[in-house]
Parts: C-alpha cells; sequence; structure tokens
C-alpha cells in the first residue's frame, strides 16, 4: 500500500507500507441502498482496500483515522477539470493535477482536451492513461471533438473512444458550428457516448470580460451578456432532440439556461448538467475589486442567477457538480483585469464551498451528485460499498469549518479567489487504487 503526505513545500512524498492497515473510526457511511448507510461504522483497510466493516473493530499496530463527526462514501467523481499536460506543465501536469483532485476528495476526474498538443487523437489518449494508472486518482480524458479544437472537421472520436476517452468535447474553445456539433452527435450514438458542451457563443460580445449588467456599466468593463450563453443551450437541446443523442452541458451559470435544461428534461430530451461551485459562491458585484481569479467563462452573473442555480441544485435538475479547475501561473492573473486569463483552480475547495454556500442541500444528495450521478452519465461502474473489491473512498467531516489558505493548496498553481475564506466541510483522506493519502 502506498501512503502519500503533503511537506512544507507542497509536494507529496511517497512512503511504501507493504503490511500497514489503517482503521477509520466510527464514520459514517453514505451509500444509497446499502445496509451499512446512515451508520456509525469502523473500518478496516488492508492493502489498500476495505477488509473489514463492523461496528467496532479492534486492531494493533494499526494507523487511524479520526474525526468530528466523520463520514465515509465511495470517491467522489469531478467531470470538467484542466491539468495542462502536455504543453503546459509550468501551471499543472498529470501528477499535480491528481494530488489536488484527491487532496479535495476527488478519486477521479475528466480532464479536458485543451492542451498543446490537444487530445485528439488515440496516442494523445493513450499518453493521459499511461501516465496516470498507477496514481492514486484515476485520470480520464476528454477526447476533442475537433481535429486540433479548431472547430473546423471531426476528430477521430471512435478510436479515441477505444484507448480509453470518457466522453467528447473541446472543452473550453466549445464547439461554434451546429452543423459539425450535429454530426458529432449522431457520431458518439453508435458508443454510446456523450458530448459536452460548455454554453457559449463566441460570436457575440467576444470581448467581453464580464457579465454584462449593471455593475459592468459601473466598473466601465465590455460585458458578455446571458444572451451568449442561452443561446447555445437552445441551440444544442435542440441538436440533441434531433439526434436523440446524450448532451451533457457544463458550467450553466444563467437562470433561464438552467430554466430551458429543466424543460428539455421534462421533454425527454437526453441531456444533463453541471455547475461550477464558484457560479453558486460569487456574484458580478465581487468583481468591484478587480480580483483576476474571479476572471472566468461562462463569467459570475448576477444575484437572480446564483439563486436560480441553487434551486435548481436542491430541486435535482442539476445532475452533478464540476469544478472548471484551471490552472494559471503567476504571470496570467497579475496583470490588469483586461489582459488576465481565464479560471481558476477548484479541485481543493469544491466541497467546502458547496457546503458553505448551500448548507441547505441534504449531505446524502450532495454525496450521490459527487459519486454516483457523474459517473451514470458518463457509463461508469458504480462500486458497491460493501464489496471486498471496494478500494475506492472519500473520508470527510461535513461540518468541519476551516480557513483555506495556500498551504492547502496542492495544485502547481494558486489562482484561488477562496484564499483566506471560511469553507465547510474538509475532506481527510482518500483511499483508491491501494494507495491512501491523507489531507
Amino acid at each position: 500500500m502506498r501512503l502519500y503526505f503533503l511537506d512544507k513545500h507542497y509536494s507529496y512524498s511517497q512512503v511504501l507500507f507493504y503490511s500497514m492497515q489503517i482503521l477509520i473510526k466510527k464514520a459514517i457511511v453514505i451509500a444509497p441502498n446499502d445496509p451499512f448507510s446512515g451508520q456509525p461504522m469502523d473500518i478496516l483497510i488492508a492493502d489498500g482496500k476495505v477488509s473489514k466493516v463492523a461496528a467496532e473493530i479492534k486492531v494493533d499496530n494499526v494507523e487511524t483515522i479520526t474525526g468530528n463527526n466523520l463520514h465515509v462514501s465511495m470517491g467522489w467523481m469531478d467531470v470538467f477539470a484542466h491539468f495542462c499536460d502536455p504543453g503546459q506543465e509550468h501551471k499543472e501536469d498529470l501528477q499535480t493535477g491528481s494530488l489536488a483532485a484527491a487532496r479535495g476528495g476527488f478519486t477521479t476526474v475528466m480532464i479536458v482536451p485543451n492542451t498543446q498538443p490537444a487530445l485528439h487523437t488515440k496516442p494523445q489518449i493513450s499518453y493521459v492513461l499511461s501516465n496516470t494508472s498507477r496514481g492514486p486518482v484515476q485520470v480520464l480524458p476528454i477526447g476533442a471533438i475537433t481535429k486540433n479544437l479548431e472547430g473546423t472537421s471531426l476528430a477521430e472520436m471512435y478510436e479515441m473512444q477505444e484507448a480509453g476517452a470518457a466522453a467528447f468535447s473541446d472543452g473550453i474553445k466549445p464547439v461554434q458550428s451546429p452543423g459539425l456539433l450535429l454530426k458529432a452527435l449522431q457520431y458518439v450514438k453508435a458508443f454510446d457516448g456523450t458530448i459536452i458542451q460548455l454554453p457559449d457563443d463566441q460570436s457575440i460580445s467576444a470581448h467581453g470580460l464580464m457579465h454584462e449588467g449593471i455593475h459592468s456599466t459601473q466598473l466601465g468593463m465590455p460585458g458578455k451578456p446571458a444572451l451568449a450563453e442561452e443561446l447555445i443551450i437552445q441551440r444544442d437541446l435542440e441538436l440533441a432532440r434531433y439526434t436523440d443523442s446524450k448532451l451533457h452541458i457544463t458550467g450553466v451559470s444563467t437562470a433561464k439556461g438552467i430554466a430551458l435544461i429543466a424543460k428539455a428534461k421534462e421533454e425527454g430530451i437526453k441531456v444533463t448538467c453541471s455547475v461550477t461551485p464558484y457560479h453558486l459562491s460569487f456574484t458580478d458585484a465581487a468583481l468591484r475589486t478587480y480580483d483576476t481569479h474571479l476572471k472566468v467563462n461562462p463569467p459570475l452573473r448576477g444575484e437572480e442567477d446564483v439563486a436560480a442555480l441553487k434551486e435548481a441544485v436542491l430541486n435535482g435538475v442539476v445532475d452533478c457538480f464540476a469544478t472548471h479547475h484551471q490552472p494559471q501561473d503567476w504571470d496570467a492573473k497579475q496583470l490588469e483585469f483586461e489582459y488576465a486569463k481565464n479560471g481558476m483552480i477548484g479541485l481543493e475547495t469544491c466541497f467546502g464551498v458547496i457546503r458553505r454556500h448551500i448548507p441547505q442541500l441534504p449531505l446524502p444528495q450532495l454525496i450521490q451528485m459527487l459519486t454516483i450521478n457523474p459517473r451514470r452519465i458518463f457509463n461508469l461502474p458504480i462500486p458497491e460499498f460493501n464489496k471486498e473489491a471496494l478500494e475506492n473512498l472519500t473520508v470527510f467531516e461535513p461540518d468541519t469549518t476551516w480557513t483555506f489558505t495556500s498551504a492547502d493548496i496542492a495544485s502547481r498553481s494558486k489562482n484561488s479567489p477562496y484564499i483566506g475564506a471560511e469553507l465547510t466541510g474538509k475532506v481527510k483522506a482518500v483511499i483508491n487504487n491501494n494507495q491512501v493519502l491523507f489531507s
């Protein structure tokens, strides 16, 4: 079994313990349809797998995990993150991204293809899988829809799917051509694949720096209207209806956008959606400080939009969360707002932000959105808690209040607006791939 610990330089050292056991004490199990669910149990981990679950386990010479109102669930999953590898490893690489994910409680992460070169061929998909297969986090590449992410012709999606691509998207450069997206939706039906779109019509206010509204006017910054998002959502929903294919829309940020998706679901369109924690916790008013860490796309929206998104989370219209983890180095953020790059890191803060800003969200529902829902959307196996072979767990304290600091960041980049913020809910450890990582 391999255990990882953070050192003061925010890197991870690996220590091998061939016979070490770990005992999780009195952790409330969250596992739907499982006999242990809702009960405080002792869980014994041996060789990176659950070897025993009981009301009380007594064993000598064991590393013990205890905590305040400790909980345990199957490992969490993120569906849209950027690891920048290959090509921009100075911002993030596959190892640092994986460890940032583990630090935030994630044992599975889907990564976007916006690398250099793009993840648009079978060898690039194999590169990601081969370089992460032995790590503590399962990293699943999203294959590009178009060659080189240029939006002009389809990439070899079938070959990438055979190589292990989990879904298809042009990531942070969404497909603009309706005809090309139509072909992609038809193509993936052959293997029951899913297309992911970030809703952004880039022909509308391409130079917009923030949400178009009263605050953009007061700040004198070019705005990006909600229309740029809502037109793409409406268009893509019609394409999904026409093709009867599976579409996942991520980063939904407007009230009308989420209403369109809710209506499409009622009509039987095969659409799912995810929202980011930062679209649930900030409004465009926060940009009065010109904090470049808050420059994102889709942009932060108004209070009514945030309220609508929260309601959509509570009523089940939103299927899962997506961190949109987008590392940027110091030079990309420490300059005038106009020239700063989009994006913030989000893996380490996801759980704490959601618990802080939607405290009324029932914990079992939140965990289902982090575990079962994303795996169902992308046709991934759902581990059962009480199977002997289980080796995919997240251990956490859902009610612990703590202050997020730069020392809590495992990512290579530090572009987070949450540094210094008080969060609720803290990850204690993840167990996956015969490895344990303590947070």
